[in-house]
């Protein structure tokens, strides 16, 4: 049986902005709800993997984290960064049949280098896995997760409606850029005070 406290903490982890959320949103925005279903399908399936690694790892990453922490961290500040660089210099609303937005399969690789990502994965497995077991909480997870990450495609979605000028997209997008950078400022701070 999962714990009340594990319904909030997944809830609250993966409503609140973080780099998953800003990308959905600018893929709703420029690509539409549609096409931007598989990337949040494979979000949600890389977090529920990156639970079930941490928690069959615990011992091993406990130990590693010390000597992974910094070089994870930087090479997702690196990719951070230039995920916002490509979103600062996002096409006009007529070029974006061009682009495409992330697949299932870079949604969930993304995790990879996802801070966030990989700080609610640790804190879950090991809180909730012992005492509820992975399958439960893996299931828990994607049943909380997919429907709060669904409220950032969506409204990305329906902004997307009233970004069509190119000069109101291309505001839209340089501002979810700076977020992007504000976040990677905000890790590379948290990482040198630690």
């Amino acid at each position: 049986m999962l714990d009340p406290s594990f319904f909030s903490y997944v809830t609250v982890m993966s409503i609140t902005p973080g780099p998953n959320n800003l990308m959905l949103a600018t893929s709703g925005v420029n690509f539409g709800m549609r096409r931007t279903v598989p990337m949040m399908l494979g979000i949600t399936l890389g977090c529920a993997l990156q639970i079930a690694i941490a928690a069959l790892l615990l011992d091993s990453l406990l130990l590693w984290m010390g000597v992974i922490r910094l070089p994870l961290t930087l090479l997702g500040c690196a990719y951070l960064l230039w995920l916002s660089w490509k979103i600062f210099r996002a096409g006009a609303p007529e070029l974006r049949e061009k682009a495409r937005p992330l697949s299932l399969v870079g949604g969930a690789l993304f995790q990879v280098v996802n801070p966030k990502a990989w700080l609610m994965a640790i804190n879950v497995a090991l809180i909730y896995s012992a005492s509820s077991g992975l399958v439960p909480v893996m299931s828990g997870f994607a049943a909380l997760n997919l429907p709060c990450i669904l409220v950032w495609a969506m409204m990305g979605d329906r902004l997307g409606k009233h970004l069509q000028v190119a000069w109101k997209l291309k505001a839209f997008n340089s501002v979810m850029a700076l977020s992007l950078v504000a976040t990677v400022g905000w890790m590379v701070v948290e990482i040198i005070n630690s």
